[in-house]
């Protein structure tokens, strides 16, 4: 595997693995595409030519199901071990940033810290929602 280069967009968790979140309105960064992507919308993507997963996830809410979107996310955490994974919503802030947060909970990042960990390391306003925060915040 050829991992994801330092670059905008690029999560490196506490224990190494990257993971790129993006928004799907704006232009793949770089030259590789994932070999496993979570997309967070409200409605099914169209087939993006890897190995994906969709959360049922509106825009600046919660995903529909909370159990199934932490399954899907952690599933997405341990592949990013051995495998180039992507996380994106359609703007690539408020949906991408809730679930990178919670996936640096599984990283070891403490729930209450989550929030304020990925907006310095992904985007300074990702977790748009207080609900999005409470809900990151919950999995303490």
């Amino acid at each position: 595997m050829i991992a994801w280069a330092d670059r905008p967009g690029v999560v490196v968790y506490p224990d190494g693995r990257r993971v790129r979140g993006r928004g799907l309105r704006h232009i793949p960064p770089g030259d590789l595409n994932p070999e496993f992507a979570v997309y967070l919308l409200g409605r099914a993507p169209d087939e993006p030519g890897w190995s994906y997963r969709w959360i049922p996830w509106p825009d600046l809410r919660l995903p529909r199901s909370k159990p199934e979107a932490l399954t899907v996310l952690r599933e997405a955490y341990e592949r990013a071990a051995t495998e180039r994974v992507e996380i994106a919503c359609g703007g690539g802030v408020g949906r991408t940033g809730t679930a990178l947060a919670v996936m640096a909970t599984f990283a070891g990042v403490p729930a209450e810290d989550a929030v304020q960990w990925v907006r310095r390391r992904y985007h300074p306003r990702a977790v748009e929602m207080p609900w999005q925060r409470r809900w990151v915040r919950s999995l303490g």
